[in-house]
């Protein structure tokens, strides 16, 4: 049985005062300030994923809906979904090979997305792990090998370590490898690193990731010195290995004669959240069986902490994230309200979507294209408000993202802006750390509507008074007149890649790299003058630029180049940061998916 929420006066307030209001009537600076106050008010303590104020902030969306007549999807409106908040050794780790045997967290580690399992079996060397047959690339570890039912061992990385851009990249990821052992019908893997991937030989750390998910299979990484007493039967050393292997770039593999046993205990705790769903039909008998999907996230940091995402990882405070999101939930809601009364109702189907988790690696709506309650298929266009609060009232700026991943969607945008106050930075990728990424991903067109980071973005500062509401009223009427017409054409635009489906893969060592170079001939005592920045890479994607000054890395300074290495030790791979720069006399706030 859900928990009981009491309804804010303020929103019954509002739906008593619903039927007054005309018909298409334009969105109010009032009204984004009733619903960005209350979203970001302390006593909803920052939104959490899985806590009471989290299921108030929902309640609350889910009411705006069913006060408009919107029908609710999923369970009365929520799709419920479970996010896994902490990740713990338990006491059953145990590894064993005949008088061998190590300890969890000091000798090996089981991953993060390790299944849960014991299993006893002979151990396979397969080098990297790879089975590629390309035209001009092709390395089986496998061939002349049975692994089925035992356990594999398995460089980290590839034979190109060195390498800024290497054509073993797409196949040297810990989880691309752990599939293609699987596909051997391997019983388990166990990861080792060679001393030119890792000289520190540093354990994989057992932390939440972006992407967390269970694998089917147990797996492990071993240092060095455990994984050396396991090949026994090896004369030759684990760094002799990798060097041949670098040297020759042929495949090696080989059997060992004592049989490994392994027991994975990972404690996960875990805590339901929500995305919050409804839906306008369509007025057509036809066209109402396709969608367009305008969405929002609308979860935040809570206390914040570290961890968290802050940017003042040191401070524990309410984070009321007024821009981040409730400034985009708050216009979806308006958005939704003026689209209900509209006298032109839209021919095809609206889905209005709040979701949930966002922060913690846009889970929500990852969690909603893999459950989908329509048809995928079924939808032409999504639109997706994230940080639409701090439009400059100066420059105007609104960077609308995506506008690539659709023919003829550039154009469309800049003749629909006309008269509106606003400069449009229009840019064509898809991917980007934002809820639109999960629907570019299974090629569905994308906009993602933004104004820009600020000084306050992930600090208990996020809050209402920092918000430009008639700038916002702005790009949500913007925003109202784009849905409709996509609503209501004859025929939506046609999808086109645009850019690259996932995030840059990290690079040597397990750490991740950002994709610039120094410059150090003008080093500027001020922060760290950038020479380059490689195409495709994270910060490329982020939008820095060659000549940019890098002066703070996740709210802590840098001054030069040593700064920035030590600042990047403790980012993982799949971490989003947000990075600050100079550009002349300008600081731009970037936000960099690593």
């Amino acid at each position: 049985m859900k928990s009981l929420i009491l309804i804010p006066l303020s929103l019954i307030l509002w739906n008593c005062s619903l039927p007054m209001q005309a018909p298409g009537a334009k969105i109010s600076e009032a009204e984004l300030y009733e619903h960005i106050s209350f979203l970001a008010s302390d006593e909803l303590e920052g939104r959490k994923p899985g806590t009471p104020q989290s299921k108030q902030a929902a309640q609350y969306i889910a009411d705006h809906y069913a006060a408009l007549g919107l029908t609710p999807m999923g369970e009365d409106g929520f799709q419920y979904f479970d996010v896994v908040t902490s990740v713990n050794l338990g006491q059953a780790n145990s590894l064993r090979s005949g008088a061998v045997e190590g300890v969890a967290g000091v000798d090996y580690t089981p991953l993060v997305f390790s299944a849960n399992a014991a299993r006893e079996a002979q151990l396979v060397f397969v080098d990297y792990g790879f089975q590629i047959d390309q035209d001009t690339l092709k390395w089986d570890s496998y061939a002349g090998l049975d692994v089925n039912g035992k356990w594999v061992m398995i460089l980290r990385g590839n034979p190109e370590p060195d390498a800024r851009s290497s054509k073993f990249d797409a196949y040297s990821s810990l989880r691309q490898k752990l599939l293609i052992a699987r596909d051997n019908g391997a019983a388990g893997v166990v990861f080792i690193s060679g001393p030119q991937f890792d000289k520190d030989d540093e354990l994989i750390e057992l932390r939440i990731d972006r992407n967390f998910s269970r694998a089917a299979l147990p797996v492990v990484h071993v240092k060095r010195p455990l994984a050396q007493q396991l090949m026994v039967t090896k004369a030759t050393s684990i760094a002799d290995i990798e060097a041949a292997l670098i040297e020759s770039m042929t495949p090696l593999g080989f059997v060992m004669n004592d049989k490994l046993s392994i027991n994975i205990e990972v404690l996960k705790q875990e805590v339901t959240t929500q995305n919050v769903i409804a839906m306008l039909p369509g007025s057509d008998p036809v066209l109402k069986n396709e969608f367009i999907v305008i969405g929002a996230h609308y979860d935040h940091l809570g206390w914040g902490g570290v961890g968290s995402g802050s940017r003042n990882p040191d401070t524990v405070a309410v984070h009321n994230g007024a821009d981040d999101n409730a400034s985009g939930t708050a216009a979806v809601l308006e958005i939704a309200e003026r689209l209900a009364l509209a006298k032109n109702a839209p021919r095809r189907s609206i889905l209005f979507m709040a979701f949930g988790a966002e922060e913690m690696g846009l889970l929500g709506s990852k969690f909603f294209t893999q459950n989908p309650l329509i048809k995928l298929e079924s939808v032409k266009q999504m639109i997706n408000l994230d940080m639409v609060g701090r439009l400059d009232p100066e420059k105007r700026t609104l960077t609308i993202g995506g506008a690539g991943t659709a023919l003829g969607m550039e154009e469309f945008l800049a003749n629909r802006s006309k008269g509106r106050g606003l400069n449009l930075a229009i840019t064509p990728d898809g991917y980007g750390p934002s809820d639109h990424a999960s629907f570019y991903v299974e090629d569905i067109p994308v906009l993602f509507f933004f104004t820009g980071i600020t000084e306050e973005y992930h600090t208990p500062a996020d809050d209402v008074e920092t918000i430009n509401f008639a700038g916002e009223q702005v790009i949500a009427n913007f925003a109202y007149d784009l849905i409709h017409e996509f609503a209501t054409m004859d025929q939506t635009f046609e999808y086109q890649v645009a850019g690259p489906k996932s995030a840059p893969k990290s690079g040597k060592r397990g750490k991740v790299k950002m994709g610039i170079i120094p410059e150090f001939a003008n080093a500027s005592s001020s922060g760290f003058l950038i020479g380059g920045v490689v195409g495709g890479g994270p910060a490329a994607l982020a939008g820095m630029q060659k000549g940019d000054v890098m002066i703070s890395l996740e709210g802590r300074s840098v001054k030069n180049v040593y700064d920035y290495m030590g600042r990047m030790a403790d980012v993982k791979p799949g971490q989003r940061i947000s990075v600050e720069v100079m550009r002349g006399e300008e600081k731009l706030i970037l936000i960099v998916e690593l």
